[in-house]
């Protein structure tokens, strides 16, 4: 979404001289439509997840209400801030809220799957019994006995068997479409959750995807460690050469970072320009793929622009962090945060060309 902030900057800017039908001038206007858009917002969330869409909805409101012309520059920021994280951590409570529903779905699916087998084996068994009944009904008729007896013991065992066999191939055939029936439906929630767990703009695992992977290891107790990258001066890209080209460096970014992780490394984006690796193995392991990353992904990319292709030089700040025993999922990234917040901050008073040949010098390695 558009930041209102920077809106109203424009129209302080260029003011309209002209207030609309109702007499309200542009700044007005512009908190309206945004308090609007953030209720159209609220309302569509009950659509998307209405288990979860009404707390939503309440503290979209409650920021709509706060809104007035009167605002400055800093609480412009704050509201911004407070929609963005609003918007980012019902998103990650609706995807979770469909994942276990997905789970209970998959429960059920191993359940009747469970079922056909047991039933498969308990007809198997039942045919088993009834053809021993069938032999010894058989073995009774061949005895000298009245001949009316054995013609109609024998008859009986003959439509019996037939029974029994219509009956065995009968069950087969339904429990060979009730196990494609559950084959169908695993197939389809494995999709499912793959097109969930995935970055819709990179490709790359997406953070609950990454999330999951981490407490599995956290539960797992095997060592492992996490790296966050950030591309630096991102929003300077945006801002000059529009959303556009931003996305193609991230596509482009991801691309890299792929091709420079060993295939066990689990790589994802974190969220805006943030990405994600998760290294199983030592400290020491991971600083060295980490230095290869360095040397694969910086350095000079192009992209379309608006007017033609544009070259751009990319660094990144990155954070890695060994998890520690006992340690939960949150303090962990926190710890690989603070790390690449640290490094950004150096690299802003160091020469932004230190590392200006460094994914050209591996591109010529490979």
């Amino acid at each position: 979404m558009i930041s209102i902030k920077k809106y109203l900057d424009s129209v302080h800017l260029e003011p309209d001289p002209e207030p609309d039908p109702e007499g309200n001038g542009p700044v007005q206007a512009a908190l309206s439509a945004y308090g609007s858009a953030l209720l159209e917002m609220g309302n569509c969330s009950l659509d998307a997840c209405p288990g979860l869409g009404s707390d939503l909805k309440d503290h979209l409101a409650n920021l709509k209400s706060g809104l007035a012309a009167t605002m400055g520059a800093k609480a412009l920021n704050a509201t911004e801030a407070r929609v963005k994280e609003e918007l980012g951590a019902w998103g990650l409570q609706s995807a979770k809220h469909y994942q276990g529903k997905a789970r209970e779905v998959k429960d059920l699916l191993l359940v009747m799957a469970r079922t056909a087998e047991s039933l498969g084996a308990r007809d198997q068994r039942c045919a088993g019994q009834i053809q021993n009944v069938t032999t010894r009904l058989k073995e009774i008729v061949s005895l000298e006995d009245l001949t009316e007896i054995r013609a109609s013991i024998e008859s009986s065992a003959v439509e019996l068997r037939s029974s029994i066999d219509r009956m065995t191939e009968e069950g087969k055939a339904a429990i060979a479409e009730l196990r494609t029936e559950v084959s169908t439906c695993q197939a389809k929630l494995e999709e499912a959750e793959k097109i969930a767990f995935r970055d819709s703009l990179t490709g790359l695992r997406n953070r609950l995807c990454i999330e999951t992977l981490i407490e599995d290891r956290v539960r797992g107790g095997a060592g492992f460690c996490l790296a966050l990258s950030d591309l630096n001066g991102f929003k300077a890209v945006n801002d000059q050469y529009g959303h556009v080209t931003g996305d193609e460096l991230l596509k482009q970014f991801a691309a890299e970072l792929k091709s420079a992780c060993r295939s066990a490394d689990a790589i994802g984006r974190w969220g805006g320009d943030e990405f994600v690796i998760v290294f199983d193995g030592a400290l020491s392991d991971a600083e060295q793929q980490i230095e290869r990353v360095r040397r694969w992904v910086c350095g000079n990319y192009e992209l379309r622009g608006p007017s033609g292709t544009v070259k751009l030089h990319v660094d990144a700040s990155i954070g890695l962090a060994e998890h520690k025993r006992g340690e939960l999922l949150n303090d962990l990234v926190a710890r690989a945060d603070e790390l690449m917040y640290a490094e950004k901050a150096g690299s802003r008073k160091s020469s932004p060309a230190s590392s200006r040949n460094g994914r050209e010098r591996a591109a010529t390695a490979r």
